[in-house]
């Protein structure tokens, strides 16, 4: 990911949709085998305050559904986004019926047109600046990676003017609304939440139906939005006596839901190129009820 392309689609806010099939790192690292060590990248990894929008497929056929989302999420509130894939989904297969286009719901695409009514940094109800297709007459305007004045797109270097566009640019990512940003798996609340985000979805829910088949009280929530985390997530979570995070990395997701909503979410870490399997889950869940997780 070069991070300076990103941030300046950031700060035109210009739709882009980056797809990243995440491997073992760093650098070559294990380039075939899987990991999902690139979260921190995709929230965090730019100068400034640079917020975009993060979703995660959990499926080999999650993936053409969280594209079409990401596209949609991209032009209508005008932001980057970024699908984080693994190797994993990237190899993986699975039955799925190829869809009629015809009847997907359609990505509604609304261009500037009218000259006289026309400023590039006038926001709509979502904080979306309007969008001119280039060459369209009268319609001319800066683009580049310099701070804008509000409403009218001019370079600026004020600093009450800047304050006000990235708190503008935070909240337009911050109110980003997802049909479905999460899945939910058993009860809402009880012993123990396993959190999941990506290719570890099957073993996820194999392993916690296989404990709520034993009587134990062990639901599950995988993520399909990484950023903005969903506002509801966090009293969700607090009706758990324990939270239980599986990454294939040392803890990213962790950090990132202690910080969000102040819970003491613990975690399994499996950075060794391969996916987790149901016997290594349900092992840590039984542990981690036992009062033995770390």
């Amino acid at each position: 990911l070069k991070s300076e392309a990103i941030g300046l689609a950031v700060m035109t806010e210009l739709p882009a949709v980056i797809i990243d099939v995440q491997r073992g790192g760093p650098c070559t690292g294990l380039p075939t085998k899987t990991e999902q060590s690139d979260l921190f990248q995709a929230v965090l990894g730019r100068n400034g305050e640079c917020p975009l929008v993060v979703l995660a497929p959990s499926t080999p056929a999650d993936c053409f559904d969280i594209t079409v989302e990401a596209f949609r999420i991209a032009v209508r509130y005008m932001v980057p986004v970024i699908v984080l894939s693994d190797g994993y989904l990237s190899a993986g297969a699975e039955a799925w019926r190829v869809p009629q286009f015809k009847r997907l719901p359609p990505i509604k695409l609304d261009y500037a047109s009218d000259p006289d009514t026309y400023q590039p940094y006038l926001r709509n109800k979502d904080l979306a600046r309007p969008w001119a297709i280039p060459g369209t007459p009268k319609l001319m305007h800066r683009v580049g990676g310099l701070e804008k004045k509000d409403v009218t797109g001019e370079p600026s270097h004020d600093p009450m003017n800047h304050q006000k566009m990235v708190e503008l640019r935070a909240a337009k990512v911050a109110g980003v609304k997802m049909e479905a940003p999460y899945r939910w798996l058993g009860d809402d609340s009880g012993d123990l939440l396993v959190v999941g985000w990506g290719s570890s979805y099957g073993a996820i829910c194999a392993a916690v139906n296989g404990l709520r088949q034993e009587g134990l009280s062990v639901s599950a929530c995988h993520l399909r939005c990484l950023n903005p985390l969903p506002e509801e997530l966090g009293p969700k979570l607090r009706k758990f006596k324990q939270v239980l995070v599986p990454e294939m990395n040392l803890g990213q997701l962790i950090m990132l839901l202690r910080a969000k909503f102040l819970v003491d979410a613990k975690g399994i870490g499996k950075v060794q190129g391969r996916p987790f399997t149901i016997g290594e889950l349900a092992s840590g869940i039984r542990s981690a009820l036992q009062g033995g997780s770390k």
